[in-house]
């Protein structure tokens, strides 16, 4: 069976972009709705298997080419960088009376918006927008019955129904690209890529190494183009080790192909 390389993702603290004054979204550190909407996205998506996630609690730096330079500046490489806002929530309470009866229905209603960047070449490659409503119900019939006060777990179920029509569109944008590390260094015969066992690299695993194609400008949007890369040489995970899975790195042989002095042209994939 083929092993599933996983992706590195950062998740970036939603946005509070509402216009509620309503002191329950803000706690003591001024954002407690964006810090339930990221965390909540972060565990669907670690529950995929599929990824790695980094949180990023960078309050201070408020677009993508400031996150991307953090991560770049502390020497954390990562696939794929997620910046979403939580543009739209509230909450209502209705009530229903009749002869012998009475039931009330809390309401939360929650929107949230997400970009998915390409780290390595800067892009936004989606964006995505749901929505979601939570409710809870409590009714009396002469009297007895159940009553409830305000209930705070609306906010997650809402936020969840929300994150949950994002969450398929994300992970297949992640993974409909191949894996991708690069080779870090060349040590006696072997060489070292970035990547370990976190990620599911093992002992035997065969990987392929392609040279970088061409950069060329595309002259309607200024933007620089990658050309499609050349297979070049094949490797094999001899070992890996590492502090974290962020930054774990492996022992790799070549088993079939050859590779120059400079490295910086090559990556690898699945």
């Amino acid at each position: 069976s083929i092993v599933k390389l996983k992706r590195k993702v950062a998740i970036a603290r939603f946005s509070n972009e509402t216009q509620s004054g309503v002191t329950f979204l803000v706690d003591s550190s001024g954002d407690r709705i964006g810090k339930q909407a990221s965390d909540i996205l972060s565990a669907r998506l670690s529950d995929t298997g599929y990824f790695l996630m980094f949180e990023r609690i960078d309050a201070d730096k408020t677009s993508a080419e400031q996150i991307i330079s953090g991560l770049k500046e502390e020497g954390i490489s990562v696939d794929y960088l997620i910046i979403g806002s939580v543009s739209e929530f509230g909450r209502s309470t209705e009530s229903d009376t009749g002869v012998f009866s009475r039931s009330k229905s809390q309401i939360a209603y929650a929107k949230v918006n997400v970009r998915l960047i390409e780290v390595k070449t800067g892009r936004i490659i989606h964006s995505e927008e749901g929505a979601g409503e939570a409710v809870t119900s409590t009714k009396k019939v002469l009297g007895a019955g159940s009553s409830a006060g305000f209930d705070q777990s609306l906010t997650d179920k809402a936020l969840s129904a929300a994150i949950s029509q994002l969450t398929s569109n994300l992970v297949e944008n992640m993974t409909s690209k191949p894996w991708r590390s690069y080779i870090l260094a060349k040590e006696g015969d072997d060489y070292i890529i970035a990547g370990g066992q976190s990620q599911g690299l093992s002992e035997g695993l065969e990987l392929k190494v392609y040279a970088m194609g061409k950069l060329i400008k595309n002259p309607q949007t200024g933007a620089m183009i990658s050309l499609p890369g050349k297979e070049v040489a094949s490797i094999s995970v001899i070992t890996t080790f590492g502090e974290d899975e962020f930054n774990e790195i492996s022992y790799v042989r070549l088993v079939g192909g050859n590779l120059d002095t400079d490295l910086s042209k090559y990556y690898v994939i699945q």
